[in-house]
């Protein structure tokens, strides 16, 4: 496998910058999650990677070796598309050695590799089914194994999932992270669901118009969301933002207080001054709820209500207009419209500058 390496990459489409001066890192072995919303620059950076786009500007190695006038198939990568791509008049067989075939592999290698990438992927009762005999997780598992059979250095993986239903996606996650573990294989992955790039990654690099926000594990993002795009971004369901003012500063914390909310304590890396506004964000478990309307707190009205089994998600609006979400037990009893009081739990919550 190889590490892969991007020093100020960016893209122009004529005059419209899409990647902006991208650097960025990827281990030998290591698991990377491009994600960020439709347009953010995610499939046309992993595009970059693979030479099916040209570079504007900087630099890109894999494995050592400038890339950035390599051909494709010079790069050592296999890449699995969101559409499968896959040839419906030949056999499982067939499609997963297609590659070798046209790279003059000689037979029997090709049928031994094949034969690999098939175990691999559970699919060797499968090799002599045609497309359609096949479910969508199981033409993209033989998306995968063309890919496989190659033996590349980095695997790109673009959407693979977003063709498929709620539990597909759910089995072809697990199947994915289980062939990542299997061969110790340097992925970058492109998605626009933060839940598959939490439950994948090793890093995150999170986009928006071409530039990177931030990156760093899944847990560092969801605990230490760098600014307010990450913050709405990575969490499901998602943080609520109200705007608060700063009544108080110490070292690593400052006190904020906002609509019904009265000297919470946050803790913050940014450089503050008593009097600043600011935007408070709070996730859904973060707050402690009342029907009480004598009791303190932000005064909000059930606007809908996501009855889960084990948990239950209220959307409510406050009185200011802004849109807070809590999480509560599956048997909260609450009703369309009923107005609750909702306080933030000691020692919770992020503040973030205006943008």
């Amino acid at each position: 496998m190889a590490d892969v390496k991007l020093a100020d990459l960016r893209k122009n489409f004529g005059a419209v910058q899409i990647i902006r001066g991208v650097d960025l890192d990827v281990k030998d072995g290591e698991f990377v999650v491009f994600v960020g919303p439709s347009g953010c620059g995610k499939s046309t950076l992993l595009r970059l990677i693979a030479g099916l786009e040209d570079i504007t500007s900087g630099e890109l190695y894999i494995d050592g070796k400038l890339c950035n006038d390599m051909q494709p198939r010079e790069r050592g990568i296999g890449m699995v598309f969101q559409s499968y791509a896959i040839f419906p008049h030949m056999s499982v067989r067939e499609n997963i050695g297609f590659g070798l075939t046209i790279s003059g592999v000689p037979r029997v290698e090709k049928e031994a590799r094949v034969l690999e990438a098939a175990r691999i992927l559970k699919m060797e009762d499968l090799l002599d089914r045609r497309p359609s005999q096949l479910s969508g997780g199981q033409r993209q598992r033989v998306a995968i194994g063309r890919s496989i059979v190659r033996k590349p250095k980095v695997f790109l993986f673009d959407e693979p999932l977003s063709n498929l239903d709620a539990a597909l996606r759910l089995d072809m996650r697990m199947e994915i992270a289980k062939l990542h573990r299997d061969l110790g294989a340097t992925t970058i992955y492109v998605t626009h669901d933060q839940v598959e790039a939490m439950t994948l990654a090793d890093k995150i690099v999170v986009l928006d118009h071409g530039v990177v926000q931030q990156m760093g594990p899944p847990l560092e993002l969801y605990n230490k969301p760098a600014n307010l795009f990450v913050a709405g971004f990575i969490g499901s369901p998602k943080m609520s933002f109200i705007d608060a003012e700063i009544r108080d500063v110490h070292k690593g914390a400052v006190a904020v207080s906002a609509r019904g909310i009265e000297a919470l304590c946050v803790a913050s890396d940014y450089s503050w001054s008593i009097g600043d506004k600011g935007v408070l964000g709070l996730r859904p478990q973060d707050w402690a709820v009342a029907t009480d309307q004598s009791s303190q707190g932000v005064s909000a009205t059930v606007a809908l209500v996501e009855r889960l089994g084990n948990e239950t998600i209220i959307d409510c609006r406050t009185d200011g207009g802004e849109k807070v979400i809590f999480m509560s037990a599956g048997d909260f009893p609450v009703t369309m419209g009923q107005t609750l009081r909702l306080t933030p739990k000691p020692g919770k919550g992020h503040i973030f500058k205006k943008p």
